[in-house]
């Protein structure tokens, strides 16, 4: 069990608050106290970009392990709690939504913000060693913090497309022209002469004959052969384009009323 004794040097410790399975929530931010006993009772984690999310914790059943708070919750479940402003001071109204969230059964207290000490909402008392009080609420110190917000742009990286190579077979004619050759049949006469006489006289005086000749022709032939012709791959280049950012940004300022001070 966490007491109040431990509260600041579990403060100074920097350390998260984690869940029961062992994730991460976010780093410890402010410890809450019971304004009756002073026990420790809230935790806020601090979550978002740079801790600017600050969620209550119920510290019920928390044990501290090394520089760490270890709480009975999942990361989901204190995700979802309701969002309370951490501004010091736990109202009942409040107090009641957190408990419902983690189903807890309240008491109709109300709880301090250890880390700043401020006095109970509700005391009705002004804090002491300060110069004047405030007329908006209860006395805090002597001080007026001015804030404003800081505009912190990053990048991220996204999918915004997908490109694939395909291959697919397509089919067209081909025109070639080829040279064949073929055999004709030429009737040649020749007169007899005293060369081929002696040819012509060979055989029977009257008979009858057939003389044959075989003709030839070329046909083409076609034979196909399968060839690389060239290689096509994917590759990327990483180009940077500037995008302007324009947001708003809200800032606090300070007027002072009976004092010539220009300065803000």
């Amino acid at each position: 069990m966490i007491a109040k004794e431990h509260i600041d040097d579990l403060l100074n410790r920097n350390g998260n608050i984690l869940s029961t399975d062992g994730d991460k929530i976010g780093s410890i931010g402010q410890v809450y106290t019971d304004d009756e006993n002073g026990q420790p009772t809230w935790v806020t984690a601090k979550t978002g970009l740079f801790g600017s999310s600050e969620t209550f914790v119920p510290l019920e059943g928390a044990q501290v392990r090394g520089d760490d708070v270890v709480v009975p919750y999942t990361k989901d479940v204190v995700r979802d709690a309701p969002r309370v402003d951490v501004d010091g001071h736990l109202e009942p109204t409040e107090e009641e939504r957190l408990y419902q969230h983690y189903q807890l059964s309240g008491d109709g207290r109300t709880y301090t913000d250890a880390t700043t000490n401020q006095e109970n909402r509700f005391a009705g008392q002004d804090t002491s060693g300060t110069v004047g009080h405030d007329t908006s609420g209860p006395t805090t110190d002597d001080a007026m913090t001015r804030s404003e917000e800081r505009l912190h742009v990053g990048t991220e990286k996204q999918e915004t497309g997908r490109v694939r190579l395909r291959k697919y077979v397509t089919t067209e004619n081909v025109t070639r022209t080829v040279p064949v050759q073929r055999e004709e049949v030429r009737l040649e006469r020749e007169p007899i002469t005293d060369a081929n006489r002696g040819e012509a006289l060979s055989g029977p005086d009257i008979s009858e004959e057939e003389h044959e000749v075989i003709l030839h022709e070329e046909r083409p032939v076609v034979d196909k052969e399968t060839v690389p012709v060239e290689r096509v791959r994917l590759d990327k280049d990483t180009v940077t384009d500037e995008v302007r950012v324009d947001e708003e940004v809200r800032k606090e300022r300070i007027d002072t009323d009976g004092v010539d001070d220009t300065r803000r």
